[in-house]
């Protein structure tokens, strides 16, 4: 793809991996404010990882040793998080913004974040993904200051396999956090499962009861080349059909009936098979084997405010360089649309020179 330097008196903003230091061709892109690329999709939803840090060293995330994480200066600021959204909102379309991580409750700012970005006219969705860990002390400061929902990441609620998993045996914490976010009021609540073959994928049947009783929502999502240690194997993993296969026995899953409308979670209503009693619904995130690129409505910035257009880039565009220069928002504005013009048609993991991002997942966002 033919790329060019822009001049928007600041430094070129810098990507990382093996891609070069310049911004892709737009001199055929659309007079549009809006973040469009070049196969006719507009980003509304930004996910915005606060960083890079976890308390758990779950297996398909991170190494057990941990990994470097970023300094504090590194990170984007509570005054640079709003403005980017702020930006993100006012200039650029966007709907939406979902605080990830790292695990984003180990900001202590994270209320702070949330009420700048509440603020906003017009006033973004805002939504987090956390391990719950502390949120049973934080959910009702955090709702106050404008949180609308949460989704909650837990693969197990057996404490032997969720220590197998997490590295931590802290799953009397992670089901505090969800008892104090339906304290709090924010609803829905979803729980996000990652399935690990011959580690949890025989509990999933209990899991999906387990979420029904307690009006959770859960997501079980197909294991993706995002961990630290490169270990992924596509023939091994857990795919959306096995999911099927495994919950068929208990339950009958019925597409639903509104659209999927851009979201990564395909839907179903669940039946109890054996009563024929509707008992609520189940969401499959299948990016590997049933992906969902063409409909993609996601634009993300990692924790040191750098854009990528997909969770398997292997390309990043620096706006905290320009924030940090004296960009003004246009500018910053223009730095973005031109980065998301840039996003492929696919993650391109059926093709054979496919290479997993050098990030993990805790370092991208989710």
């Amino acid at each position: 793809m033919a790329s060019r330097r822009i001049s928007l008196g600041m430094p070129t903003p810098r990507r990382t991996d093996e891609t070069a230091t310049t911004l892709p061709d737009t001199s055929d892109r659309p007079d549009t404010p809006t973040l469009t690329d070049r196969f006719g999709r507009a980003a509304s939803d930004l996910r915005l990882s606060l960083t890079d840090f976890c308390n758990l060293r779950c297996t398909y995330c991170m190494p057990a040793s941990g990994m470097t994480f970023l300094k504090k200066d590194q990170l984007l600021s509570v005054d640079e998080v709003v403005r980017l959204v702020r930006i993100g909102v006012e200039r650029l379309g966007i709907e939406q913004v979902r605080f990830t991580g790292g695990e984003p409750l180990t900001r202590p700012d994270l209320e702070q974040i949330i009420a700048g970005v509440a603020a906003l006219e017009p006033r973004p969705d805002i939504s987090l993904t956390t391990n719950a860990i502390g949120l049973d002390h934080r959910a009702a400061p955090l709702r106050e200051a404008g949180l609308d929902r949460i989704n909650v990441s837990l693969d197990s609620v057996v404490s032997e396999t969720f220590e197998r998993l997490s590295r931590r045996p802290l799953l009397h914490r992670v089901l505090a956090g969800i008892d104090g976010a339906r304290q709090a009021g924010l609803d829905p609540i979803k729980v996000n499962a990652v399935l690990l073959p011959g580690v949890n994928d025989h509990e999933l049947p209990d899991l999906l009861d387990w979420c029904l009783d307690r009006d959770l929502q859960l997501r079980v999502i197909e294991q993706m080349p995002l961990d630290a240690d490169h270990i992924w194997d596509r023939g091994s993993m857990i795919t959306a059909g096995n999911i099927h296969s495994m919950l068929a026995p208990r339950c009958v899953l019925t597409p639903v009936a509104e659209a999927r409308d851009g979201a990564p979670a395909e839907l179903f209503e669940v039946e109890d098979r054996a009563t024929g009693r509707h008992r609520g619904r189940v969401g499959i995130i299948a990016s590997v084997t049933r992906p969902f690129c063409a409909d993609c409505r996601r634009t993300r910035l990692t924790a040191e405010g750098r854009v990528r257009t997909c969770l398997f880039s292997r390309e990043e565009t620096d706006l905290r360089g320009a924030l940090r220069s004296g960009a003004d928002d246009e500018a910053i504005a223009s730095i973005w649309r031109a980065a998301q013009w840039g996003k492929k048609a696919g993650h391109g993991m059926d093709r054979e020179d496919f290479v997993q991002p050098e990030r993990p997942m805790s370092a991208i966002g989710g």
